[in-house]
């Protein structure tokens, strides 16, 4: 690779890390081309890069980025994962793939400028999705504009309630 393809290729990966809200780093030794393209496949349905890189290379790159804490994991062949929009998806399908397939050894994960371990990843791929999650959301908020609606209406119907009942009174006794 030449001096002006590894430059643009830095510059690239760069502006990639900028964008990106996490980012992961698998060994895929012993995977062969057919598993590493599905894998790919499946991380790309979720918006998701899957992407081979020189180790020097991606520590170039992340200089001066969120996801610099990631060059002391830098050993071995590895791939980085990087995710632009839901965090949960990807982790879930690596969380998934790597129990079916030996050979993907999930590494190290940044998010937010914070270093997780396979635990936390682990972790992060059993949430439930971002669309599970804005449902929940959006049930909190339309039970307690429910109950509200419950609790202001209760004041005007025990005043009702209590009228009525005098009304009655009055009629019983005339």
């Amino acid at each position: 690779m030449d001096k002006q393809t590894k430059e643009k290729t830095i510059a690239e990966l760069q502006d990639k890390l900028r964008k990106a809200q996490l980012a992961i780093l698998a060994g895929y030794t012993g995977m062969n081309v057919e598993k590493i393209n599905a894998l790919r496949n499946e991380l790309r349905k979720a918006g998701t890069e899957f992407r081979v890189i020189k180790n020097t290379l991606f520590g170039i790159a992340s200089e001066k980025t969120d996801y610099e804490g990631l060059k002391g994991h830098l050993r071995g062949p590895l791939a980085v994962v990087l995710t632009y929009e839901d965090v949960v998806a990807p982790t879930k399908i690596l969380s998934e793939f790597a129990k079916k397939n030996a050979e993907l050894d999930v590494k190290v994960g940044m998010m937010g400028g914070k270093l997780l371990d396979r635990k936390q990843l682990e972790a992060l791929a059993s949430l439930p999705s971002r669309e599970v999650l804005i449902a929940k959301l959006l049930s909190v908020f339309v039970g307690a504009q429910a109950s509200m609606v419950h609790v202001l209406a209760a004041v005007p119907r025990s005043l009702v309630q209590v009228l009525n009942a005098y009304r009655e009174k009055r009629e019983k006794e005339n």
